[in-house]
């Protein structure tokens, strides 16, 4: 589930969204190994088993546990969930938290339902015979996504965890807000919004307002994958941020 991904100095741990894997990252590694040490990380669910109760909680518990071998402070990427589990982590655990990206994701989804969006992936043509049927069904940014999260076997791609998992994963951030995880976080802190934000419109910018530590970025032109639709503008971001703390 933890991936060593090489690179020597700061451990630099990445952690994907909703139906991703350690896989997502791939297309980063190389510039993030030159600042520092750098891990991949499956979240419970995703290809593996899930935790017996689907919150926030235990999804960083089973990550605390994961990454109890890296003894020196981290820097945290993460994208969407990965991004939550992020600073729900860095909140629990400061002394393990050097500092933080946060991408395209919002304290409080409250009233909003899942339940829609499961059955669209319910209705997903699976198995996806070949990678081209992945591109041309998702496009290619959010299908370079999938390729990468997918499980291929014999008969082609398919999701790596049950929709049922991700559903009830989605559904409990319609039931409760993270507002005051987020402002007990104490590390600097990136936060990264695409331009067609899946967020409640403002809250990223609210949580740089309320937390002194933090910084927001609008990226143009990007969607909720940022990292893989404008992956320029991500590096560039990203890099200035870590320049500044591993000084």
């Amino acid at each position: 589930m933890l991936y060593d991904e090489g690179g020597a100095g700061t451990p630099i741990l990445l952690l994907h969204g909703l139906m991703g894997s350690a896989r997502t990252w791939g297309d980063h590694l190389d510039w993030l190994r030159g600042h520092g040490h750098v891990y991949t990380f499956d979240a419970a669910g995703h290809g593996r088993p899930a935790p017996a109760e689907l919150t926030t909680e235990a999804f960083v518990t089973d990550l605390t546990a994961a990454t109890a071998s890296i003894a020196e402070p981290m820097v945290v990427i993460g994208h969407s969930m990965g991004g939550l589990h992020g600073w729900v982590f860095a909140a629990q655990h400061p002394e393990r938290v050097r500092g933080l990206v946060v991408e395209d994701i919002a304290p409080d989804f409250k009233g909003r339902t899942a339940a829609g969006w499961a059955a669209m992936i319910e209705a997903w043509p699976q198995p996806f015979p070949d990678a081209d049927a992945v591109l041309d069904y998702f496009g290619p940014v959010a299908g370079r996504y999938f390729l990468n999260s997918f499980e291929h076997g014999p008969d082609g791609y398919r999701l790596h965890g049950s929709v049922a998992t991700f559903r009830d994963i989605s559904e409990e951030w319609g039931t409760r807000d993270f507002w005051t995880e987020w402002q007990a976080v104490r590390t600097p802190s990136l936060l990264l919004e695409g331009e067609y934000t899946i967020t409640p419109p403002g809250q990223m910018r609210e949580m740089a307002a309320l937390n002194p530590n933090a910084t927001h970025t609008l990226i143009r032109a990007a969607g909720h994958l940022v990292h893989d639709d404008q992956p320029d503008r991500y590096r560039a971001e990203v890099e200035t941020f870590l320049r500044a703390i591993l000084a």
